[in-house]
C-alpha cells in the first residue's frame, strides 16, 4: 500500500508518499512513470493540496442498498449522476464559506471516491481494474435546497458546484480494497456517518467500466461513489468536518455559515 500526496513546498509544488510524517518526493508523472528522489520532506513544512488535479469529478447518486431503501428509491443499474466542476475542488485543512447568493441548508457527504490512474474508455470490467489507480476521501458538500427549487429542472450541478465544496484528500491510497473500507464522518466532535462501502449497488470496477462507455475517464480523473445514510446540515457559525477512510487517511476541513 502507499499513500500518494501533492503539497506546496518554498513555492513549489511536488508530489511524492507519504509515510507517517515523511514525504518521500516523488518525480515524473504520478500516474505514469514516477520516480522516487534521494529527498524527503516534512508533512508539517507543506502545505497539502489536493492529491491530483482532476479533469472532471463525476459523482453518484442512490448507490447505496441501506440510503435507497430508506428512501423508497429504485435500484439502479447504470450509474446516476451528475459532475462538480474543477472550479469547486479543494484540499484537506482549507476553509469553505458559504456562498453568499445562498441562505439555505448547507450539507456534508461523507464518501469514498475512485482516482482513475490511465485513459479508460469503453472498458470491461478487467480494463476498468486495471485503470483505478486508487481511492480518496471525499466531502460532496450540497447546498440542498437548491436541487428541487424549480419544478422544471432538478439542480444537482449548481447545488454541489460551489466553490470549495469538491472536497478530496489528503492523499490516494493504492493497492486496498475498497470491500474492506468503512467510511465515517465526524461533525463538530460528534459522529454522524459511519456505513461499510461494501453496501455500495454498483462497486467501483463496475462503476469505472460504466462510466467508460459514456466518456473517457482521464489519469487523475476522480469518481464519487456516493453516500450513505447519516447525511445532514453543517448548522454552527463554525463547523469541523472530518471524512474518515482508514487504510486511506482523514479528510479535514473547517466550513463557516
Amino acid at each position: 500500500m502507499a499513500h500518494w500526496i501533492r503539497y506546496e513546498h518554498q513555492g513549489k509544488q511536488g508530489f511524492g508518499t507519504l509515510d507517517g510524517g515523511t514525504i518521500s518526493v516523488h518525480g515524473g508523472d504520478m500516474f505514469a512513470g514516477s520516480a522516487a528522489t534521494d529527498e524527503t520532506l516534512n508533512l508539517a513544512d507543506v502545505t497539502v493540496l489536493t492529491p491530483c488535479v482532476p479533469s472532471k469529478m463525476p459523482a453518484l447518486w442512490n448507490n447505496y442498498h441501506t440510503m435507497a431503501d430508506k428512501n423508497g428509491s429504485d435500484k439502479p443499474t447504470h450509474p446516476l449522476y451528475f459532475f462538480k466542476p474543477p472550479s469547486c475542488f479543494a484540499a484537506t485543512g482549507e476553509t469553505i464559506q458559504r456562498p453568499a447568493s445562498y441562505a439555505g441548508k448547507v450539507v456534508y457527504e461523507g464518501e469514498i471516491g475512485i482516482v482513475i490512474g490511465r485513459t479508460c474508455r469503453n472498458a470491461d470490467e478487467s480494463e476498468a481494474a486495471e485503470a483505478i489507480f486508487g481511492y480518496t476521501c471525499i466531502n460532496d458538500i450540497t447546498a440542498a435546497e437548491i436541487i428541487s427549487s424549480d419544478a422544471s429542472f432538478a439542480q444537482w450541478t449548481r447545488s454541489k458546484g460551489f466553490d470549495k465544496f469538491g472536497v478530496f484528500g489528503p492523499v490516494i491510497a493504492t493497492d486496498v480494497d475498497p470491500a474492506d473500507l468503512t467510511v465515517k464522518t465526524i461533525l463538530n466532535g460528534d459522529e454522524r456517518q459511519n456505513y461499510p462501502v461494501n453496501d455500495m449497488i454498483i462497486p467501483p470496477v463496475k462503476i469505472v467500466s460504466l462510466l467508460s462507455q459514456d466518456m473517457t475517464l482521464e489519469a487523475g480523473d476522480v469518481i464519487c461513489c456516493g453516500t450513505n445514510v447519516g447525511v445532514g446540515s453543517m448548522k454552527e457559525a463554525t463547523n469541523s468536518v472530518d471524512i474518515i477512510i482508514e487504510g486511506i487517511g482523514t479528510l479535514s476541513n473547517t466550513y463557516e455559515n
